[in-house]
């Protein structure tokens, strides 16, 4: 009997090592910026994620109802901008990416809003905020692995995860927007100006 919980604590261990490597290493790997698609940002402008220029990247997915992890990481990037602009990289070394997942109700003027709440008022300004059609917007999620739905009470179900892209469009980390750690301001720029170094 001995022998036997011996093997079943072993393979479960084993199970959750696998489970670890898989999230921390592979699943962040295969991770990079979606191919062939084109989305419009809150002012009307096309975005394609085909030839960008070379930049650091923070990409996060929102939605402008959400009570609480999209507004309070959005506003935690908010701070993130205004430390990368003292700095002077912002924009011309960084760009950040808000990617509303409920473009139904998202409408250009909601987006826009939402942007102009976090300081950003227009295209150009070193941070676009997205949407898109369902699959566009879905395929841009599947590329990233960030899933979400609606349950059909406008409060939508997501992944809790922004996510920082080396200037290759590869992921460098996924940044957790709501759990124990959070979203740190501090940790972050230093991971970004580390990148740029």
């Amino acid at each position: 009997m001995k022998k036997l919980y011996i093997i079943v604590a072993s393979l479960l261990l084993i199970g959750i090592g696998v489970g670890i490597i898989y999230f921390t290493v592979y699943q962040p790997a295969s991770i990079s910026l979606p191919k062939n698609v084109t989305m419009e940002t809150a002012w009307g402008a096309p975005y394609s994620f085909d030839g960008l220029p070379p930049k650091v990247r923070l990409i996060e997915f929102i939605y402008t109802n959400c009570p609480d992890i999209c507004p309070n990481t959005t506003m935690q990037m908010a701070k993130l901008r205004d430390r990368l602009q003292k700095a002077g990289v912002f924009g011309r070394d960084v760009e950040f990416v808000t990617i509303t997942i409920d473009p139904a109700r998202d409408t250009k003027e909601k987006l826009q809003a939402y942007a102009n709440a976090f300081g950003v008022t227009g295209d150009g300004q070193g941070w676009v905020f997205l949407r898109g059609s369902e699959a566009t917007t879905k395929a841009t999620a599947d590329a990233f692995h960030f899933q979400y739905r609606d349950p059909g009470n406008g409060m939508m179900v997501h992944t809790s995860l922004a996510y920082l892209l080396n200037r290759d469009g590869r992921v460098i980390e996924q940044i957790d927007m709501g759990g124990a750690s959070r979203f740190r301001v501090d940790d972050v720029y230093e991971t970004i100006m580390d990148e740029l170094s």
